[in-house]
């Protein structure tokens, strides 16, 4: 690059780049490796920054592609970043600057090679890649030490062993950032990898002791959102008294043939968006979800997915099932507060979807806590913005209220919180309602949206579903959620009529033509039907199980009456309509006897009185709505993707070329 030079486009002529890419073999305790490890630059982060470094050292990659088999150097650098790793540890304790700070390096080396490599050759020839050794062209060492699982080792004791401090700080994002480069091979194909090198590697052999330390720690690195030290807090002082030959020479390359330079203004950058605030947050979340969806083995399940099962409250004294592996213990109240606060993100949503549905003490803790309002609003803004959200994050801010509709406990609970001034819900001003109350507004929005946008069948089934969950504890309906309810089941008529008009006139039509195709408009009304039919239950089963808790239901029935007239004799809903009818008739009677002209207040008197009167026993009885969530078959064909493209959109400091990806479609920057 030159002694003087700064720019990133004379990296391939980078004199140290071009020694360890060439045709010379670097033994491992060559002087050189401190030379080219005395680089510092701030490590670049976003995609524009990240696609300048891969351009300018793309040639330097496919150079070490092609002279590694001889050299064996890629195998040399992985064994000179093996051999710090040995006295990290120690160093972070004496604070030893110059050490991590070249050992992060060769860690990043290594990664930005590793993402080359993996992205333009198979599994196999990766792994050959790093059994080469200096030796006659081709040759390698069958009977080595497997360097790939060392290396993998090495990386899990370094996430879980080194402690955090401002010098670990970035060496500890570079650990988790080449763990999620080594699976990365899932982008590649646009089959979900269900027999995968790296995969075996983690899930047997030497990596499959660190596993739960490893979730665990991940786990509380996303608890803790640490935020990364203040610019220059990890590079070793400009002033050392003690620095010794080391850091002249270190100093010496680093002012020379490296020198500081910064990429696209990365030292001057602005503040970081709230979600990336903590890039090793970030990265361990991803990492853990990658993991947590990696698919079985043949002969094994997915450790990673069995600690996640698994774990408990630090406050939980019973003695794990000897049946349970990988088990450990994590302060849940530390993770439900991250949870909480964290929700603006798809992969925190993610993150408690899988504990919610495969976790059953965190399921549990979480139905028993008094504050849910915590948890249940920021899910309630991801549906209610539901514009500006992508479909997968919409659809696991869903599944979450439909897995805690649930239980009985939570539907009554949510009633009984009171919030004041809700002041993300724009429709209409909330001075006071109910939890409950509001996450019946927010879902009958989404369903509105879906029916006038997405028209997603999944959508619609799954708010529905919540609704019946939590229909027979309704209490207290806020009048604007009763009105609500009573709307969408107006423009559900609305759609049946519009249908089934057009079925008549096209089979009018179709009786003067043999020859143009029919549209399937059975198939439409036969879906608008079942979303009416499940509306009535909804109603149907407030009216049945909690009508003296909900005047303002009955009054917006009554004020809507005429709506219900047609499905009286309709063959689908006579059954279920038969209870509704009677509370109509019922009071509408009663507001008769009570003259005209009467007042809001009054005609809400006139119902609570007349509840009162209204024998029960006349009200039919229907089976209780319940819904449970069950996962679909073959699950991991959403999730998978739908990981890797989180990752691929919010990993720091990894940029891959768009036009490589398999797994997804991605446009270009």
């Amino acid at each position: 690059m030159g002694s003087n030079s700064s720019r990133i486009g004379d990296l391939p002529k980078n004199e140290y780049l071009k020694k360890l890419s060439g045709t010379e073999s670097v033994s491992e305790n060559d002087p050189f490796w401190n030379q080219l490890l005395s680089f510092s630059f701030p490590a670049p982060t976003s995609s524009t920054e990240l696609k300048l470094l891969e351009e300018a050292t793309i040639s330097v990659c496919r150079s070490l592609v092609e002279n590694n088999p001889r050299t064996g150097n890629f195998g040399a650098l992985i064994k000179v970043f093996l051999s710090r790793t040995k006295e990290l540890k120690l160093s972070a304790e004496c604070q030893n600057h110059i050490f991590i700070w070249q050992t992060h390096n060769a860690l990043f080396i290594i990664c930005c090679l590793l993402k080359v490599f993996i992205c333009e050759m198979s599994e196999e020839e990766l792994q050959l890649h790093f059994t080469y050794e200096d030796k006659s062209p081709g040759t390698y060492s069958s009977d080595s030490e497997d360097l790939l699982e060392e290396l993998l080792c090495c990386l899990m004791q370094l996430i879980t062993d080194i402690p955090l401090l401002d010098i670990t700080y970035e060496i500890s994002v570079e650990a988790v950032s080449t763990m999620i480069v080594f699976l990365s091979c899932q982008l590649f194909h646009k089959e979900v990898l269900r027999q995968s090198i790296s995969h075996k590697y983690l899930m047997q052999g030497r990596c499959l002791p660190y596993t739960s330390k490893l979730v665990k720690t991940l786990l509380y690195n996303f608890i803790r959102q640490e935020k990364p030290p203040p610019p220059g807090a990890h590079v070793f002082p400009q002033q050392s008294e003690a620095g010794g030959l080391l850091y002249g020479l270190a100093s010496g390359v680093a002012t020379g043939l490296w020198t500081v330079f910064t990429l696209g203004g990365v030292g001057s950058k602005a503040a970081a968006t709230p979600e990336l605030s903590s890039p090793l947050a970030n990265q361990s979340l991803l990492l853990l979800l990658v993991l947590a969806n990696l698919t079985d083995a043949a002969d094994a399940p997915n450790p990673y997915k069995q600690a996640i099962m698994s774990f408990k409250n630090t406050q939980d004294s019973s003695p794990f099932p000897s049946s349970v592996p990988h088990a450990f213990q994590i302060n849940f109240n530390s993770l439900y507060t991250a949870l909480c606060e964290q929700q603006t993100s798809d992969q925190a949503t993610l993150l408690l979807y899988t504990l919610l549905h495969q976790n059953s003490n965190v399921r549990t803790y979480m139905l028993a806590r008094t504050d849910m309002e915590n948890l249940v609003l920021p899910i309630l803004e991801i549906l209610y913005h539901v514009e500006e959200r992508n479909s997968h994050h919409v659809y696991m801010a869903l599944i979450i209220l439909l897995i805690l509709t649930e239980d009985d406990g939570f539907n009554r609970s949510i009633h009984e919180v009171i919030l004041k001034n809700i002041t993300w819900y724009s429709e209409r001003v909330l001075t006071e309602i109910s939890l409950g109350s509001l996450l019946i507004l927010v879902v009958i929005r989404t369903i509105q949206y879906n029916m006038t946008r997405t028209r997603d069948k999944y959508l619609h089934t799954n708010c529905l579903a919540a609704l019946a969950n939590m229909s027979a504890q309704f209490r207290s309906l806020h009048q604007y959620a009763a009105q609500r309810i009573i709307s969408l089941f107006s423009l559900l008529s609305k759609k049946h009529n519009k249908v089934l008009e057009q079925a008549t006139q096209s089979l009018r039509g179709s009786l003067s033509s043999n020859d143009a195709p029919l549209p399937d408009y059975a198939q439409d009304l036969n879906v608008i039907e079942e979303v009416i039919r499940m509306m009535l239950e909804i109603i149907n089963s407030c009216l049945t199980n909690s009508l003296h808790h909900n005047p303002n239901l009955v009054y917006a029935l009554l004020y809507k009456r005429d709506l219900f007239e047609q499905f009286r004799t309709h063959p689908s809903f006579q059954d279920i309509m038969q209870n509704i009818d009677l509370v109509i008739t019922f009071f509408s009677s009663r507001l008769l006897q009570a003259g005209a002209e009467l007042s809001v207040e009054r005609v809400l008197e006139i119902i609570k009185q007349g509840v009162v009167a209204l024998p029960k026993d006349r009200l039919k009885k229907f089976p209780e709505l319940k819904f449970k969530y069950v996962e679909e078959e073959q699950p991991e064909e959403f999730f998978i993707p739908y990981v890797w493209s989180l990752v691929y959109n919010s990993a720091v400091g990894l940029y891959w070329n768009p036009q490589d990806i398999q797994l997804f479609t991605m446009d270009a920057d």
